[in-house]
């Protein structure tokens, strides 16, 4: 796949307030899967603002965030600041520029919903001779097909169906990406890695936060920190597309208040 620096332009001041995060019990899971103890070193490539990053880099000596968007990496530095994490150091960089940009050896490798923008298996295969002996690379994201839906805690639904009516009534019908179109994967995440040395994956589950709930500016964050509905992609419409989206959030909820569920967990974790 060929990079476009505009992928997530004007995203990353976003990108944190407005995703929902990862399962509380994420932590505690790779290392009681990973006999994690504050040794060794972490890659998290694709790193954007560095949620992942940030939330491991306590169970390591040595952390490193990787992303090619210099504006993700300033967010990440100022979260890790803001926490007082100085064992994390910052490289921009594609992950096809591996293993030059930031040699190993590591322990852990980390994609948090980044392996599928890498072309996946040389990435994966170039990842494989970095890691020590044992080492693990793994790929985070969220699952919701399959898992159990709980009971909303009282707010609405996010109406994420509507919203994206509105992307696409701005944007158009084909899914935009940087300064062209979305790329398709050729194969799935779970094959790619069982074309590369690595073979198939073993995937483990850590619940989801239940009664996650986002206010308007949240849901709207969560929107503009996707590359497909990128700030840069809506031009000089950004907030008549804005106002509207607010109208609509308004409509739904008085409060201004919205029930999220992306789903659990997911890690899909190969060792060397």
């Amino acid at each position: 796949m060929q990079y476009d620096p505009t992928f997530y332009d004007g995203a990353a001041a976003h990108y944190r307030c407005g995703r929902p995060p990862y399962s509380p019990q994420l932590e505690a899971l790779l290392a009681e899967e990973l006999g994690l103890d504050g040794s060794g070193r972490l890659l998290d490539v694709g790193c954007g603002p560095g949620v992942l990053t940030v939330r491991l880099a306590h169970l390591f000596g040595e952390a490193v965030g990787l992303d090619p968007d210099p504006a993700m990496l300033a967010e990440g530095r100022r979260a890790a600041d803001e926490r007082g994490i100085a064992n994390i150091t910052w490289v921009q960089a594609r992950a096809e520029e591996l293993p030059a940009a930031a040699p190993g050896p590591y322990r852990l490798v980390t994609f948090g919903q980044s392996f599928y923008w890498t072309n996946e298996i040389p990435v994966a295969e170039a990842i494989y001779d970095m890691l020590e002996p044992g080492g693990a690379l793994i790929l985070v994201g969220h699952q919701a097909e399959g898992r159990a839906v709980p009971a909303s805690p009282g707010p609405p639904r996010i109406p994420h169906d509507e919203i994206r009516e509105l992307v696409r009534k701005y944007l158009g019908s084909k899914r935009r990406a940087g300064q062209s179109t979305a790329p398709v994967q050729a194969l799935s995440l779970q094959d790619a890695l069982a074309s590369s040395r690595f073979g198939a994956p073993r995937v483990l589950f850590a619940p989801g936060i239940p009664d996650h709930v986002q206010d308007i500016d949240g849901v709207l964050s969560n929107y503009f920190s996707m590359s497909f509905a990128a700030p840069h992609l809506f031009g000089d419409h950004i907030e008549e597309f804005a106002d509207e989206v607010r109208e609509l959030l308004k409509e739904r909820s008085p409060e201004g208040v919205f029930w999220d569920w992306p789903g659990d967990t997911e890690v899909m974790l190969v060792r060397k």
